[in-house]
């Protein structure tokens, strides 16, 4: 299996000699890591890779190859994942049967929600009526229905609730990730408006020659403050839910962004602006912040930089009380509107392929209402908005 990781590797481009792959072997010999596969990716990549301008290509096939390894340990598996049943149950399903599941309007599907939580008196699994498991329900979790409530568990990959009870838990994220993150930095470049402030702690060469010569050649050294990059950026970061597909691309946009803008504020919200967003505390716990008080607090000479995937509920742009968290009383679309009138520099980036936005109709509708400043979340996508941010 190590000599067909080896030859991987050459396949995918990242130039492994025969010298390292016998260091890594030699490694391997040594009680010196838990045969674990993150541990062996980490000793791979030490003993391998000896320009970190390769790292990316190595994560690449190392991820592929890992994917090979675990489709062939999986038919080891003498139980059957519940995980696997659910998915399993969901191909049976025909779309034929998918498309007879009849949607509901808001209002009906509200009041048909609060009618079972009164009926039902147990747990239920399968079916097409009660909340529960599985099934064509409306209501609960683990199956499918065009347009439902899921009420705890798991999603089930559709991604078709338009409201979710249950305890949303998000986390920060995090501004240390460095791998990665170099291609980023090149595009947030873009934006870019450099000034000379603070205290003079810079070797200014040129004056020091000038004010040199014209002291008849005694040494007259001169400083300067440090150039730094004074444009002010508001990030705005979509968390948690579908946003969990882009964490990694979204830890290293996070962490390029706050070592290119000396002036940047960070703000989480979830799906879509609402009455509130949040910071987190050190202890990871939500710290709310009235979306009113921002706009105030931030003249229009900040730059705003919205980040998330538009997959959501139409409900949700559209509608009072469409948040899958709370009731709001005002739309996202009205929400974001004022955003946009506040601060005229604003864009929208979204890590979701941009092959699929004609899919998602959420995607249509913010684009819409961001008239069309949406960017996807490659290079030439943030290149692009960022430089509409700098006219």
């Amino acid at each position: 299996m190590l000599i067909d990781f080896f030859y991987h590797l050459r396949h995918h481009k990242v130039p492994v000699s025969i010298k390292e792959f016998l260091t890594l072997l030699e490694a391997l010999r040594q009680p010196i890591m838990a045969p674990t596969l993150e541990d062996f990716y980490q000793l791979a990549r030490l003993t391998l890779v000896k320009d970190e301008t390769l790292f990316d290509k190595f994560d690449q096939a190392f991820a592929l190859f890992a994917k090979g390894v675990e489709a062939k340990m999986s038919g080891l598996q003498k139980e059957i994942p519940m995980e696997w049943l659910i998915k399993e149950f969901q191909k049976h399903l025909s779309e034929e049967e998918k498309a007879a599941i009849a949607k509901h309007g808001w209002d009906k599907l509200m009041e048909l929600f609060k009618q079972r939580l009164e009926e039902q008196k147990g747990r239920h699994a399968g079916g097409n009526k009660w909340i529960g498991t599985g099934g064509t329900s409306a209501f609960g979790n683990s199956g499918y229905h065009p347009e439902g409530i899921r009420v705890g568990g798991e999603s089930a990959g559709h991604r078709t609730a338009v409201k979710v009870w249950d305890e949303r838990k998000f986390r920060a994220y995090d501004s240390d990730q460095e791998l990665g993150t170099r291609n980023f930095k090149i595009a947030l470049r873009r934006l870019r408006r450099f000034a000379r402030e603070g205290r003079p702690s810079e070797f200014d060469l040129d004056n020091t020659i000038a004010h040199t010569a014209k002291n008849a050649g005694f040494l007259d050294i001169r400083m300067r403050a440090e150039r730094r990059n004074t444009v002010k950026v508001l990030m705005l970061l979509d968390v948690g839910g579908s946003m969990d597909d882009h964490i990694q691309q979204m830890q290293e946009l996070f962490s390029a962004a706050s070592s290119e803008f000396q002036h940047l504020e960070v703000y989480y919200f979830h799906n879509c602006i609402y009455e509130r967003v949040w910071r987190y505390s050190p202890q990871q716990q939500r710290e709310y912040i009235e979306t009113w008080d921002l706009l105030r607090k931030y003249n229009e000479d900040w730059r705003v930089i919205l980040v998330g995937d538009a997959t959501m509920s139409p409900y949700e742009i559209n509608f009072p009380g469409g948040s899958v968290e709370h009731y709001n009383q005002e739309s996202g679309a009205t929400w974001l509107q004022r955003i946009i009138e506040t601060w005229p520099k604003t864009i929208w980036l979204n890590p979701e392929p941009l092959r699929y936005w004609q899919y998602r109709q959420s995607i249509a509708l913010i684009q819409q209402i961001m008239q069309s400043r949406m960017y996807p979340t490659t290079v030439d996508g943030i290149e692009e908005g960022m430089r509409f941010l700098a006219k």
